[in-house]
């Protein structure tokens, strides 16, 4: 009889099994006072003691001829790099992950029971690609040159800018794939400045990203939206429309997008995808236009322009550092959105593989379509026209089709917009909702599906009564989620992105928004980077899937500072409202938030009925927990 299961694969173990038995062979004692400020979060630690069958809490557990075996069992945030617990958990075979199902195969939502959007990784390498490129490529390419042309003065200083602002933007997003890697969560930046720098500045970036950043930047994009669109169906020279007309589209856009990332993360994953060939197609079609009319002279309005061949490419180049610091400031606006990807690491299949292979992708191909655009402006548009529109890429559609080339050009705007309204959103919500299982925001914001139970439509559900089931199986096929079906996604986080993104649409002023991102935009910027050089020196041992060069970080801190210090000459009164807002957001971290969660926090049941310092105040750090 025996003989028959020799055969069998060994029972499957997972890492919080591996962790339990690593801590009952290498006890730990530390006290809060031997520990430091900085530290992972313990707010999602639990006590396992009740069903552990070898705790004297278990009634179950009192034989007193059983042998007794100290063991503890903790799962936190922390907990979620099976890279940095055991290698063997995720590599070998007979192991799982943390979070993962142990037999999947018998019920697909086992791994779903803890209603965590990490233990859901759908998310590939194309995904990654379309976060990144599909916030990058806004309305910024179609907008932008203006600016970067007139303060540079000629062409082909242009140019130079906006490769060195690509290159710059490339610097940041390669360091923060470093810290991806070696902290593989939701949260980007929110969780990057807690585990270096402590909690506080974590949740200083969530205030100012989750209140201002994140929903100024999409009313932004909204309403670029609502204008293009709006261009588009009343006519290229329609300069006159209501701006209330403008926000209604806007607003009707930003419900769209929420509700389409409020289905399914496929269905918010592959509208991306779907927008960015589009924005694609759109950026090579303007590429080839222009090239077509620089060599046939042929043009809807008259002869073609002849500025790049009369003129010399520098001709013109301004000497002015101020003026050269504005052009890069408006290069790197159009560069932004390429910290997008690491609001949802720990949503990949892959992330120590994927993240760096995506940021090292799309950076390259934003660069390139942005220069070849820029080159196609030149050779349609005389330098006059690009340096005085706000709408380049209508101005060129008119100049090459006349009425015809606007409408066209101004849908593929307003389609690139909607894009990088969905690729916000999307992020956004992972970001609040990070938020809230940490203790951030109110813990609705860190929950998972419909209403007060937290419901989803699981697929396995829908299979097993296939004649109940309302939803087309095709349907289903293409639009849910694997194994969570439809709904699981942080639908609190996103209504509450949504609801501020209306209010700045309704009454944001985007020169304050603007100003607001160009100094706590780049001051968080810079404290992370900064906070992956720190994190070098002081755990040089740390594993790090992918490891940039050390002057990457270096180079983007000084132009960080840079940037920071012409924000606070050029707009010194709302660089101190930017200041004052942050202040604000320390004092609510010290006076309730910070207080709240140290108490919360403060002690730790342990097996055996001791007590264990833990929170953030202890200072209890993910990668000095494996080191020794």
């Amino acid at each position: 009889m025996a003989g028959r299961y020799t055969n069998l694969p060994p029972p499957t173990r997972d890492s919080l099994e591996l962790a339990s038995l690593a801590s009952s062979s290498h006890p730990s004692r530390r006290t809060s006072e031997e520990s430091s400020a900085s530290g992972a979060p313990s707010s999602r630690r639990l006590s396992f003691d009740d069903e552990d069958p070898l705790s004297e809490l278990n009634p179950a557990g009192h034989d007193p001829n059983r042998p007794r075996h100290n063991r503890s069992y903790s799962v936190s945030s922390a907990f979620d790099f099976a890279p940095n617990l055991f290698p063997l958990s995720s590599t070998a075979q007979g192991y799982a992950a943390l979070g993962a199902p142990s037999n999947p195969a018998l019920d697909p939502s086992n791994a779903l029971n803890g209603g965590s959007l990490e233990k859901n990784k759908s998310l590939t390498y194309l995904n990654g690609l379309s976060l990144v490129i599909g916030l990058i490529i806004g309305s910024g390419i179609f907008s932008s040159p203006s600016q970067v042309n007139k303060n540079a003065g000629s062409p082909g200083a242009s140019l130079l800018v906006w490769v060195v602002a690509g290159i710059l933007a490339w610097t940041g997003a390669a360091s923060y794939a470093e810290l991806g890697g070696a902290i593989p969560l939701n949260g980007g930046a929110q969780v990057y400045l807690s585990k270096i720098f402590g909690e506080w500045a974590g949740f200083l970036f969530t205030w100012c990203a989750v209140v201002v950043l994140k929903p100024g930047s999409a009313a932004i994009i909204a309403i670029i939206f609502g204008e293009y669109l709006v261009r588009a169906v009343i006519g290229a020279e329609a300069v006159d429309a209501s701006t209330w007309l403008n926000k209604g589209v806007a607003l009707v856009g930003l419900v769209i997008v929420t509700l389409l990332n409020c289905v399914s993360t496929k269905l918010g994953t592959r509208s991306a995808d779907v927008f960015m060939f589009l924005k694609f197609f759109a950026l090579t079609g303007v590429t080839v236009i222009g090239i077509v009319v620089a060599v046939t002279g042929l043009s809807y309005k008259g002869d073609a322009n002849e500025d790049w061949k009369n003129r010399g490419w520098f001709e013109n180049t301004s000497e002015n550092v101020s003026n050269w610091a504005v052009a890069l400031y408006a290069g790197l606006w159009a560069f932004d959105g390429w910290d997008n990807v690491n609001y949802v690491t720990a949503e990949f299949k892959n992330p120590t593989r994927d993240l760096p292979r995506v940021i090292h992708t799309s950076l390259p191909l934003v660069i390139l379509c942005y220069i070849l655009a820029n080159i196609s402006y030149f050779l349609v548009l005389p330098t006059s026209v690009i340096e005085s529109s706000n709408t380049v890429a209508v101005a060129f559609g008119s100049q090459v089709f006349g009425p015809i080339g606007s409408l066209v050009l101004a849908l593929f705007v307003s389609g690139s917009c909607f894009g990088a309204l969905n690729a916000t959103t999307f992020t956004s919500g992972r970001l609040v909702y990070a938020a809230g299982k940490e203790g951030y925001l109110p813990a609705m914001f860190g929950n998972i599906g419909l209403g007060k139970n937290h419901r989803a439509i699981r697929l396995h559900s829908m299979n097993a009564n296939p004649s109940k089931s309302r939803i087309p199986k095709k349907l289903a096929d293409w639009f849910a989620d694997a194994d969570a079906g439809f709904f699981f996604t942080p639908i609190s986080a996103m209504v509450l992105n949504a609801l501020l993104t209306s209010v700045y649409i309704l009454v944001g002023s985007f020169d304050t928004l603007v100003t607001f991102y160009g100094v706590a935009g780049y001051a968080f910027y810079f404290q992370t980077v900064l906070g992956l050089i720190i994190l070098r020196v002081r755990e040089p041992d740390l594993d790090r899937p992918y490891k940039t060069w050390i002057s990457t970080p270096i180079i983007f801190c000084c132009v960080s500072l840079f940037l920071l210090s012409r924000a606070v000459f050029a707009e010194p009164i709302q660089t101190l409202l930017v200041v004052a807002f942050m202040l604000v957001g320390l004092v609510i971290w010290f006076a309730w938030v910070g207080r709240r969660r140290s108490r919360d926090n403060k002690q730790f049941r342990m097996p055996d009925g001791g007590k264990e310092m833990v929170g953030w105040g202890s200072g209890w750090r993910f990668w000095r927990r494996w080191r020794g």
